[in-house]
């Protein structure tokens, strides 16, 4: 095992639960822990819908990538981008446009070993410590900048980390930065959970992540207020729906889970 991967690991601490190993575990990995297991069980407890809710949300991003591929674009930024599975969104594009550039981002050391460790041979990919709340420190980054040209639109991943993060912290300022520091023509993806379905599953799934997020406020959002990430851009059609209902590759899938909770919605920077 290389220095560096050893000194990363070093920071790892697999007796509190993680939420890029808690989701590798929902949609059937093996990259997690003990702690990360009896967290997601606690969760399912709740909701077993989010087993569902967690596959759905891949194969959306799927559809959302290869939506953006069709409209011209041809790099990416993945914010927030958890542990690498199947069908990495740089595979998903390259299927269509051979050649595409794409960043991954996150701040998590777990998500950052093992995505440099998986992704460290292809040139045309880069793995870059950063968060959503300081996008102008992570537009300018040099690996970012040595493959995204912000000359051009560029296509934007924001999945599943905005539910984390309370109106406190400034999430909604933060995507508006964002939003100002990309080129005319960029798509922005956000998937967030929302309550609108399950208000009664709130407070429960709350004070799961209150024991291990160290939080004492929390980021419950209705559709409604997800929209306001929105603010400054064109939704593309469908607008904000359940991820299941973005675009579906077919209209006659089976009937949705009475209880199907992630929102998703994609934006195109006027």
């Amino acid at each position: 095992m290389k220095k560096e991967v050893r000194t990363r690991l070093r920071g790892v601490d697999p007796k509190t639960p993680n939420l890029a190993r808690m989701h590798d575990y929902f949609i059937g990995g093996k990259d997690n822990f003990a702690a990360d297991r009896e967290a997601a069980e606690a969760l399912l407890a709740i909701a077993p819908e989010i087993r569902d809710m967690a596959r759905e949300h891949l194969a959306c991003r799927t559809r959302t990538v290869r939506y953006m591929v069709g409209e011209g674009i041809d790099q990416f930024i993945d914010i927030a981008t958890a542990l690498p599975t199947r069908d990495h969104p740089h595979q998903v594009a390259r299927e269509l446009r051979p050649g595409v550039r794409t960043v991954y981002v996150d701040r998590d050391p777990v998500v950052l070993t093992h995505a440099r460790a998986i992704l460290a041979a292809d040139p045309d990919v880069a793995v870059v410590p950063g968060d959503v709340l300081h996008p102008e420190d992570l537009l300018a980054h040099p690996a970012l900048r040595r493959l995204i040209n912000l000359g051009r639109p560029a296509g934007v991943l924001i999945e599943g980390v905005l539910q984390y993060i309370p109106d406190s912290e400034g999430p909604y300022k933060a995507v508006a930065r964002l939003r100002d520091g990309l080129p005319r023509g960029s798509l922005v993806a956000i998937s967030h959970v929302v309550f609108d379905a399950r208000p009664e599953a709130a407070e429960p799934i709350v004070e799961v992540f209150r024991g291990f997020l160290k939080r004492k406020e929390s980021a419950v959002r209705m559709r409604k207020d997800v929209l306001r990430f929105f603010d400054g851009m064109e939704l593309v059609e469908p607008g904000l729906v359940y991820a299941r209902e973005w675009r579906p590759e077919s209209p006659f899938f089976p009937e949705r889970p009475s209880k199907a909770w992630v929102a998703w919605g994609v934006g195109r920077v006027p």
